[in-house]
């Protein structure tokens, strides 16, 4: 299976768990990150154990090994889990995404790793398509604000904190995919990475357990919890299929795969019934363009 074929994996569970995780994240509940944690932990670490038990060869070292890439990982899903208690899934997807454009950036001036001509166009276009993505929806959310005479609580719009938390993500996501091209094949194989990953992600579910059930007091109920669970299965199968994408194509992969908020937002149209502008169609047309570039490459 080839690097576009994956990415397009990536892109399609990764917008999935975009979708959920924003059903799932309650502003009132000021638990709700960590509880996306736990779901997202316990499902990998269901899945790494699988993985063992068919055969798939495994160290503790290999976590050790993984864990300068983990941590950047998990540490920027905390904080964007975080974020979308704040802010609109369709602001946060698309700037926590340019993360691609950094780590392409990264990959091009400190590894070396080259693109052709026209990988560099598709490239310029998916970046393109997710900051002005970015852009249209805070026009139109600032617009239909002002239009409807509403002055937003601070934790609930744009504001410094609430921008922080996708531009954190951005930025330590960012490393860790520049991470992974360090790690992946020449020190670390993709199986034993996203391995090592899950469990290294199951330990911090653990942590959240502990911190909000024995130390909060709080109660978690199955039932109302099925976002997350769902949430938590689209993040697995797109982390499994985002490993191998990496790990084969880091420079291209990465950018074609932050375009995932895309998805994410058409999702949430066709979903919750929600409409897109003309101008949102243009971009998205745009960075499909990019897509299918470096698919032909």
């Amino acid at each position: 299976m080839n690097w576009f074929l994956l990415s397009l994996i990536a892109i399609l569970f990764w917008s999935g768990s975009d979708l959920f995780s924003k059903m799932g994240a309650k502003p009132e509940d000021t638990y709700s990150h960590w509880k996306m944690v736990m779901a997202v932990g316990v499902v990998m670490g269901l899945h790494a154990v699988f993985m063992i038990a068919t055969g798939t060869p495994f160290s503790l070292g290999d976590i050790v090994t993984y864990l300068p890439a983990s941590f950047c990982y998990i540490t920027s899903m905390v904080i964007g889990y975080a974020g979308l208690r704040y802010i609109e899934l369709s602001i946060s997807s698309p700037v926590c995404n340019s993360s691609g454009a950094v780590a392409a950036l990264l990959c091009f001036l400190v590894l070396g790793e080259t693109m052709t001509g026209l990988q560099l166009f598709g490239v310029v276009l998916v970046c393109a398509g997710v900051f002005a993505l970015s852009y249209i929806e805070k026009k139109k959310d600032d617009a239909l604000r002002e239009a409807e005479g509403f002055t937003p609580d601070k934790k609930h719009t744009r504001s410094v904190i609430a921008i922080v938390f996708p531009l954190l993500y951005c930025a330590i996501d960012g490393l860790g995919t520049f991470v992974d091209a360090l790690l992946l094949d020449t020190v670390i194989a993709e199986e034993q990475a996203n391995i090592a990953y899950e469990f290294t992600f199951l330990l911090m579910a653990v942590f959240a357990f502990v911190y909000v059930v024995v130390v909060k007091k709080q109660r978690i109920r199955l039932s109302a919890e099925r976002p997350k669970i769902v949430g938590a299965l689209c993040e697995t199968a797109g982390q499994f299929a985002y490993v191998f994408a990496i790990g084969a194509n880091a420079v291209v992969a990465a950018p074609m795969i932050s375009s995932y908020c895309i998805a994410s937002l058409l999702w949430s149209r066709i979903i919750l019934k929600e409409k897109l502008t003309r101008g949102q169609y243009a971009v998205i047309a745009v960075a499909a363009v990019g897509i299918a570039i470096l698919g032909m490459e």
